[in-house]
């Protein structure tokens, strides 16, 4: 039997709170997560899969940035455009030249490290009222150290570049799971009426 409805309810809105959209950060996030795991098990031996794995990662993190960019308003859409069009050339680029030495696909992920780091730490400090936001505040951090360790000149570098590509999937992926889980927690956003 079902429950009469209450005078100014809905039954197509759920009673719960929080944004129905939440689950799009959780399944975007295991996704990360699991393209992470299997990054790190990934035969990293040649030059031409690192560069595809390379465009991936780049590719996809596009993705999500047009996502964002359109669920955001004023500069904020401004910065996820950017990205968006950053990663994307970027990750197209892995893609055309896959015989690029590791010096120049390290340069490319770094540069892409830092983009994606700072754009963390900000959209972390600018959310520091909100519950768990240093978790971003960490990730965007650990980026940026990343994108400076890609940045050296270190041995075996294929071998650490897929590390870096695993470690950033892997922070992407953490970050878009806490983020499910606050979306699905917040209040509902208020609209015009």
């Amino acid at each position: 039997m079902q429950e009469p409805l209450l005078v100014g309810t809905s039954p197509d809105k759920p009673d719960e709170g929080g944004d129905p959209m939440w689950w799009v950060p959780l399944v975007t996030g295991s996704l990360w997560v699991l393209f992470a795991l299997v990054v790190f098990r990934f035969d990293y031996t040649s030059v031409s899969a690192i560069s595809i794995l390379l465009g991936t990662v780049l590719l996809a993190a596009a993705l999500v940035e047009a996502i964002r960019a359109a669920g955001s308003h004023g500069w904020w859409r401004v910065t996820h455009i950017g990205l968006t069009i950053a990663f994307v050339v970027i990750g197209v680029l892995a893609f055309v030249h896959p015989q690029n030495t590791f010096r120049a696909l390290a340069a490319i992920f770094a540069f892409f490290l830092f983009l994606r780091g700072i754009v963390d730490v900000i959209a972390a400090l600018y959310a520091r009222p909100a519950e768990l936001w240093w978790v971003g505040l960490v990730s965007g951090l650990v980026l940026i150290l990343l994108a400076f360790w890609a940045a050296g000149d270190f041995g075996n570098k294929a071998f650490l570049l897929v590390v870096w590509i695993g470690a950033a999937a892997l922070a992407q992926g953490v970050l878009q799971i806490v983020t499910a889980f606050r979306l699905r927690h917040e209040p509902p956003p208020l609209r015009p009426a």
